[in-house]
């Protein structure tokens, strides 16, 4: 059984306002310089440019999306543990992959591995349009809980197997994939509109993995190595 939890904003100026709004208000508050720090000498440093993503990086409280031990460390250039034996991506790797698929308004993104929330948050935060999936129920039920708390009413999510996408909502603009598979989900090829962009980390799970970037042209995909990464496993019902 799927559990879907879906929230929409009736339109693009509306989306804006609120998050605008929500912006402003976590701009202000706590931990602010911890997250300029952070762009500045994580993220700025090693090239990623896009004042979109940066503005969204500055604004979204990472350390709300960790657990009470591991707050402390939340601006720090490393993964984190979140639980049930999954991670929340450094910094720079949410910044880089981001910036990578081109978010903002308008945009229509699907996320796999929503894990804690952040990436969906970042995301979110530019304007997008979020539809985000995870296998693991209890950090699903997390995710959609705090998500709504902090205020992003333009991310969906559900609870299922992020092997087979999310057709209701597709053709999505771009793809974000947060855990390593050893090939490429042909549902989530086909779910990519045309001149859609995927960045998806490819490659065995016990090793380093190549970080992709795939673009759909005239319905063919072509796929550029981007760089080493190493992400958790991309975890199946079947292996439940």
């Amino acid at each position: 059984m799927q559990i879907q939890r879906e929230s929409t904003c009736s339109g693009i100026l509306v989306l804006c306002l609120v998050l605008l709004s929500y912006l402003g208000a976590v701009a202000s508050g706590e931990r602010a310089e911890d997250r300029d720090a952070m762009v500045k000498e994580q993220i700025l440093a090693r090239g990623v440019k896009d004042p979109t993503t940066l503005s969204a990086m500055r604004t979204v409280p990472r350390h709300l999306f960790l657990p009470e031990s591991m707050a402390p460390h939340a601006y720090q250039d490393r993964p984190l543990p979140i639980g049930h034996g999954q991670t929340i991506s450094q910094p720079f790797i949410v910044a880089f992959m981001t910036e990578i698929i081109k978010p903002g308004p308008g945009r229509k993104i699907l996320e796999i591995g929503t894990g804690s929330g952040y990436q969906a948050a970042i995301l979110a935060a530019t304007g997008a349009q979020v539809y985000s999936i995870e296998i693991i129920p209890q950090l699903a039920d997390s995710a959609a809980a705090r998500l709504k708390q902090l205020g992003f009413t333009n991310v969906a999510t559900k609870s299922a197997d992020g092997y087979y996408g999310w057709q209701e909502h597709a053709p999505f603009d771009a793809i974000i994939v947060t855990a390593a598979t050893e090939f490429i989900p042909p549902p989530l090829i086909g779910q990519l509109a045309e001149s859609g962009l995927m960045i998806i980390p490819v490659g065995s799970p016990f090793f380093v993995q190549t970080l992709m970037l795939v673009q759909k042209r005239d319905g063919k995909t072509i796929s550029t190595n981007l760089m080493p990464v190493r992400f958790v496993p991309f975890k199946r019902a079947d292996e439940e």
